[in-house]
């Protein structure tokens, strides 16, 4: 069992923390955006986007603000329960520092994290726990199967790229394989390795957090905003929302502003 101590997220460039580790604790760090440094046990280490470091105890650290960057990052403290360590990361010794080919999925079950502590719903400590349970499983799936070489996370980059200027579309893996210059299937299999999502999955989740925004920021209607991110269906928008996010698009319409 694990126990949440601290969850946060850091934002800007005026950033400093430190900690000595205790027995069976962790520090998780997720960098979202720019990069920060830290040092662990006297050794420094620079975090940018799409990197995790993990401290256990006992290692001491502490981090701060790269001058004039701007960072953004998740950060978990944790303990686990002394007994039985199923995962392999859990009896880790030594801090480790990883570039996550899963990032969008670890970077998703902190984020919900975030939001149970800030919304405190019933039994949020629990989901909280849960959603960090799934997190570390996904970690340690990718550090299971090995590092991931820089050239295999400069292809899958590239297709990010290109779902990112076409996610409103129908994009194929045949469409993938051209950018990256090799067939489609080798390109979907890379894409599933790397990201741990399939190319739909990775499409229907950058379109679910362009619905959240237009749900909050916008005046439109929830048809219209399936219409926009290509759901001619709107009950299928509705499906794909709910198994996404837990929630339905009409919950996040109590959100908007009234002056927008």
């Amino acid at each position: 069992m694990l126990v949440i101590s601290d969850a946060h997220q850091d934002n800007g460039a005026d950033w400093y923390e430190e900690g000595e580790g205790r027995e069976r604790s962790f520090h998780l760090a997720l960098v979202t955006y720019g990069r920060c440094v830290y040092w662990v046990n006297e050794e420094k280490v620079i975090l940018e986007k799409g990197d995790l470091l993990l401290v256990p105890g006992p290692n001491s650290f502490y981090g701060k603000s790269i001058p004039t960057v701007v960072h953004t990052k998740y950060v978990i403290n944790f303990r686990r329960a002394e007994g039985e360590v199923v995962l392999p990361l859990l009896g880790l010794q030594e801090p480790m520092k990883q570039r996550l080919g899963c990032f969008e999925v670890v970077q998703e079950r902190l984020r919900g994290i975030l939001m149970q502590y800030k919304e405190k719903p019933a039994y949020y400590e629990l989901m909280a726990e849960a959603l960090l349970v799934e997190a570390l499983i996904y970690l340690n799936q990718e550090k299971d199967r090995g590092l991931i070489s820089s050239e295999k996370h400069r292809r899958v980059d590239s297709m990010k790229q290109y779902i990112a200027s076409h996610y409103r579309e129908k994009v194929t893996k045949e469409e993938l394989g051209d950018v990256i210059n090799t067939t489609p299937n080798y390109a979907a299999t890379l894409f599933k390795s790397v990201t741990n999502q399939t190319i739909s999955e990775y499409v229907h989740n950058q379109r679910m957090k362009t619905a959240i925004y237009m749900l909050t920021e916008s005046q439109l209607m929830i048809s219209e905003i399936a219409e926009y991110l290509g759901y001619n269906d709107v009950s299928y928008f509705y499906r794909i929302f709910k198994r996404s996010t837990g929630s339905s698009p009409s919950d996040f319409l109590h959100e908007r502003s009234s002056t927008v």
